[in-house]
């Protein structure tokens, strides 16, 4: 069952990034040696007691005029409605009811999505509260009162957003079928894929970027079996800066992500591959699904016997972060390749669900160990004493070593290709998990 999502939408300056940073844990802005991850805050993992929840940023909103604010509240909360399956409406007990409060407040109660009505800075409760219930009047609910610059109020807040979880979101039965989302850039093909696996124009197409409202799934027969496609909300036609643009369809990314096996990053062949679609494909990384990079317009393209190599290469530079990413030429308008993607999913649900007996295992590391002798720092050499495959969806092994301080990541890649010449593992990722041990245990 995929993770619910969780967006903040509020005016400027009433402590979202405050609020965001504190429920992420951390300073969010570049994560350190995460490839593929966005410079600007825009999402992040939360954990509240037995639930865990991304939670969204729908972008920050620079105030000029009263009318623009209001035009860009109305559109973070356009996002939060499309994407999310609960939504914090941050206000500040200082700034006080506004008239766009009033009118972003009745957007969120029509889409009938769950809303936490959160009211930031309230540094004394006991003093404040007076204000707080000023927020009633926007008849959204309980106003919940939080301080986020010191911490206050926020278990009560976070219990109020588990509740509209969906029922059963940790432990309802999976469905078996292969969830397979479709992302990428807006206008790279990614509905025009779609409608033909699915054999009809069930998704609108057109030249326009961003025509495809939101995200639709699409069950398909092929060979007897079924799979589900997941084509990504796009992004309405919207005279926006590029940044902004970039930032929302990242947002709508990450929400079908969550919800997926396998992901198909679609690349433009036109365009080459971009940071952009680095981006996207990191996101997919970073959450251990499987991945196909699907080179649509092929059929545009003039090609010598050079071209799909030059081309394989700059993919594989641009996105060193993920070389087993199965690579497909492909072209939605003439149905070029198109059958193969449902191949390389098989191919790679069975890639992410393969366990590897320990004995094995530990043939493969010892082998390994004698070829290459693991790290050493002042005197002191890594010990890796066994290895264990510990879960599926990505495959995920625990080393056991005698510090983990001497596992340097380069060896870790190398045990990891090790593993990858034997058994393949292709189109997914492999997460390692060091555990320290002494000798005598």
């Amino acid at each position: 069952m995929s993770k619910p999502i969780v967006a903040v939408v509020g005016r400027p300056n009433v402590g979202k990034s405050t609020l965001f940073n504190d429920l992420a844990g951390q300073q969010i802005s570049i994560v350190k040696d995460t490839p593929g991850v966005t410079r600007d805050r825009i999402y992040a993992e939360v954990t509240w007691l037995n639930h865990a929840f991304t939670l969204i940023d729908t972008g920050g909103i620079e105030p000029e005029t009263n009318d623009i604010i209001l035009a860009q509240m109305r559109e973070q909360a356009e996002i939060a409605i499309e994407t999310a399956d609960v939504i914090i409406f941050l206000v500040d007990v200082r700034q006080g009811l506004v008239d766009s409060h009033a009118k972003v407040a009745d957007m969120l109660r029509r889409s009938h999505k769950p809303v936490v009505l959160v009211v930031n800075k309230v540094d004394h409760f006991d003093k404040m509260m007076a204000d707080v219930y000023e927020f009633y009047n926007l008849g959204i609910g309980d106003p919940v009162p939080i301080s986020a610059v010191s911490k206050l109020g926020l278990g009560d807040m976070l219990d109020e957003v588990v509740k509209h979880f969906p029922e059963g979101s940790d432990t309802e039965e999976e469905d078996e079928r292969p969830k397979i989302a479709i992302v990428g850039k807006p206008n790279v093909g990614k509905s025009s894929i779609i409608n033909k696996l699915i054999g009809n124009n069930r998704v609108i197409v057109s030249d326009i970027a961003g025509t495809t409202r939101d995200a639709i799934d699409s069950p398909v027969k092929y060979n007897g079996k079924e799979y589900v496609f997941i084509d990504t909300a796009g992004l309405r036609r919207k005279n926006k800066i590029k940044e902004d643009l970039e930032r929302y369809s990242i947002i709508r990314t990450v929400a079908a992500v969550e919800r997926a096996d396998i992901v198909i990053v679609v690349i433009d062949a036109t365009e080459g591959v971009t940071e952009q679609d680095a981006k996207i494909a990191g996101i997919a990384h970073e959450r251990g699904k499987g991945i196909i990079i699907a080179v649509n317009k092929w059929d545009a393209i003039e090609k010598n016997d050079k071209t799909i190599y030059e081309f394989t290469n700059e993919i594989k530079k641009t996105l060193a972060f993920m070389s087993y990413a199965e690579i497909l030429f492909i072209s939605a308008v003439t149905g070029q390749r198109l059958n193969k993607i449902y191949d390389m999913i098989d191919q790679i649900i069975e890639s992410q669900t393969l366990r590897i007996p320990t004995g094995v295992l530990n043939e493969i590391l010892t082998e390994a160990v004698a070829m290459q002798q693991p790290p050493s720092d002042k005197g002191k050499r890594l010990r890796i004493y066994y290895m264990t495959q510990v879960s599926v969806k990505p495959p995920t092994f625990v080393m056991f070593v005698n510090d983990k301080q001497l596992t340097h990541f380069s060896y870790t890649r190398y045990i990891e290709n090790k593993i990858r010449e034997s058994f393949g593992f292709r189109g997914t990722s492999i997460r390692f998990i060091n555990r320290e041990r002494k000798e005598k245990d």
